[in-house]
């Protein structure tokens, strides 16, 4: 069974799949750290990240691959483990512009599909369910308002020790949806088939019980076809 979940940043993509994941014994595919390891990658190398020619060469010679040595999966970059490296403000806005690339999209797009050949995957990301995986099983896309994402995203980059405020963290949301939506590959939009959730007024058990539940709903169907 492959499950995906869609949504724009700090609708609790990350932090539902995870849940889901675990609960349901499947292993959890955060679509974001492959782009990340992109990013720091192009970081790393010096390369600006929307620059495209300079791009292209980097994506020349880099080898991204993930592991699963539990149900969350560890990043390598040409062999070498990045999977601590990758959660920095930096790499999310290097990965957020070099994302916009149909030729890295390609290449790491091939990764994730070749992670979920194995089934029993929980995958999350802006594209899961539209691009890398149309037959999934079952699709849901989060969202929430604008100004509930940025708080969640406030607090993540708090405990992460990132200085920041919410005015700003609303305007880079506002950029990033921006971006994802317009973009000519993949662009971020809900699946026909996905179940649409609002997770504003929910915790996350709650989010992660009404998934379970239609999880449950598409199993039983399945079952008696």
């Amino acid at each position: 069974m492959i499950v995906t979940i869609d949504g724009p940043a700090g609708a609790g993509k990350s932090t539902v799949a995870a849940e889901l994941a675990k609960r349901l014994g499947c292993r959890y595919l955060n679509s974001g750290v492959t782009y990340r390891a992109v990013g720091w990658a192009a970081l790393e190398k010096g390369v600006a990240p929307n620059q495209e020619r300079a791009v292209k060469e980097l994506m020349r010679d880099l080898r991204v691959s993930l592991e699963y040595p539990s149900w969350e999966a560890k990043v390598s970059v040409n062999g070498q483990d990045v999977t601590d490296l990758l959660q920095t403000r930096e790499v999310s806005e290097a990965a957020s512009l070099i994302s916009r690339f149909p030729f890295v999209r390609k290449k790491v797009v091939a990764v994730q599909r070749n992670t979920g050949r194995a089934g029993d995957l929980v995958a999350e990301g802006r594209d899961m369910g539209t691009v890398v995986f149309p037959d999934a099983e079952v699709k849901f896309f989060l969202e929430a308002s604008p100004e509930v994402r940025a708080r969640r995203r406030l607090q993540d980059w708090d405990r992460l020790g990132v200085e920041t405020n919410y005015q700003e963290v609303l305007a880079e949301l506002g950029t990033r949806d921006e971006r994802d939506s317009t973009r000519q590959a993949s662009p971020l939009r809900p699946a026909e088939d996905a179940v649409r959730v609002d997770t504003s007024n929910l915790t996350v058990d709650e989010v992660v019980s009404l998934l379970l539940d239609r999880i449950g709903e598409e199993s039983d169907a399945a079952d008696m076809v």
